[in-house]
């Protein structure tokens, strides 16, 4: 696949806080859990897209609350689709698209084409259709809104479940520690498939999130961001806490804020004086189980992993 990401972004102009967009596609008035950290992350987003949108859905979280019948949350166009598909049905949407402007009946003109989910849905459900578009290059933007398990269906593991954490498929007690697996590196594996545009983003540093899904839309291929959004109910964290945890994340190194362009990366926040992970971890009941020892290989494994990340981009 050739990539051509830093031409399409030469004219990037960056939102800062004074220039915010004020559209909302995604009106208030949804029904989302106090405290909803993907709700949040969601609204950014789509703040950063606009309303030329067009926005394919996979079931989950932010499909359940923002389109319960007869209302919708919804002011652009939006499909719910089946938890395993929405990056098909994103590139159905854009193949239709080119074909209804070769024949006339569509001005030529490049609206966004977005395919959204829960961490579920590309890393495992759906990770199959996700791999399919990206080796086709389609011109489109999968959201990732990671909260890291099943939470719409009962806060079930997922392959984004971190290490350790507690679910109701994998409750921690005498024979196991809670989730036994380290999670799935989706962006890796997005990146591995040489698109021209990889990023992660998380609700605290909003800016940074907007401004990343906006290149991603800028760039003219398959792009990926993923982006962290805590959930209070399933992390069994305060109702007001998701922007605090989700900085914790990234100053513990937990979860890094990088991107990738063009197959070279970049760090967008370097983390020199990192707190320790246990600052990160107490603030969920998820994790609140966890012996010391554990602790201190999470502990490492982090280290280890920022470490290949920072060697990677060469800083």
């Amino acid at each position: 696949m050739s990539n051509n990401a830093a031409k399409d972004l030469k004219n990037f102009k960056a939102f800062t806080q004074k220039t915010l967009p004020k559209v909302e596609p995604l009106a208030y008035g949804h029904r989302a859990c106090q405290g909803c950290g993907e709700v949040l992350a969601l609204r950014l987003a789509m703040k950063a897209l606009g309303n030329d949108t067009i926005v394919a859905s996979a079931t989950g979280c932010m499909e359940i609350i923002t389109s319960s019948f007869p209302q919708t949350a919804w002011r652009i166009p939006w499909i719910h689709v089946a938890f395993e598909n929405a990056s098909a049905v994103a590139t159905g949407i854009e193949a239709a698209r080119k074909a209804m402007m070769r024949k006339g009946k569509l001005p030529k003109k490049r609206p966004n084409i977005v395919a959204l989910g829960g961490d579920g849905a590309p890393a495992d459900i759906g990770l199959q259709s996700l791999s399919g578009a990206f080796e086709r290059g389609h011109d489109f933007t999968y959201l990732c809104f990671d909260n890291e398990a099943y939470m719409n269906t009962g806060v079930q593991r997922s392959g984004c479940t971190p290490y350790g954490a507690m679910t109701t498929t994998s409750p921690p007690g005498e024979l196991s520690i809670g989730q036994y697996t380290w999670k799935k590196n989706v962006p890796a594996i997005a990146e591995a498939h040489n698109i021209p545009y990889v990023a992660t983003a998380t609700v605290a540093y909003h800016i940074d999130l907007m401004n990343k899904v906006k290149k991603a839309s800028m760039v003219k291929g398959p792009a990926y961001v993923h982006i962290l959004s805590p959930c209070p109910t399933g992390w069994g964290s305060r109702g007001d806490s998701a922007i605090l945890t989700s900085r914790l994340a990234v100053q513990t190194k937990v979860f890094p804020l990088y991107e990738v362009i063009d197959g070279k990366t970049i760090i967008s926040k370097e983390i020199k004086k990192p707190k320790p992970i246990t600052e990160y971890l107490k603030t969920q009941r998820r994790f609140r189980h966890l012996d010391n020892n554990t602790v201190s290989a999470i502990q490492k494994r982090v280290n280890e992993e920022y470490k290949a990340l920072l060697k990677k981009a060469g800083a």
